[in-house]
């Protein structure tokens, strides 16, 4: 395992949990805006017909040949915010998606999002 670094080569690969437990697939990467780092991905989640992308922290997120570890549980992975397949993170949502993984929340300069999709 190596540190990800980057992840946007990544997309459809598997994400798992600390133990190796299959999570779901990367869709996306969110930078936070203010240095421009990858901070969250979503993973698609759910049963054919009712996917759904949930938001996981890429702190400290390591990769093999096969899978994208993070540092969260399957679990608490599968209970976090989650948008449609062909959503978008609202603005007003961004709080909600730190808080569920008890990270702190700052807004972007001038109260701007604090999360882009890249």
């Amino acid at each position: 395992m190596f540190p990800a670094e980057n992840l946007r080569d990544w997309r459809g690969e598997n994400v798992v949990d600390p133990e190796g437990d299959k999570i779901g697939d990367l869709e996306a990467i969110y930078v936070d805006t203010i240095g421009d780092e990858p901070a969250f991905a979503t993973v698609r989640i759910g049963f054919i017909g009712r996917h759904r992308l949930v938001f996981v922290p890429l702190v400290g997120a390591t990769v093999s040949p096969k899978a994208i570890r993070v540092r969260y549980d399957k679990k608490l992975v599968g209970n976090a915010p989650s948008i449609d397949l062909d959503g978008e993170l609202a603005a007003t949502d961004e709080p909600a998606v730190f808080a569920h993984y008890g990270l702190p929340y700052q807004p972007g300069a001038s109260g701007a999002r604090r999360l882009a999709r890249r």
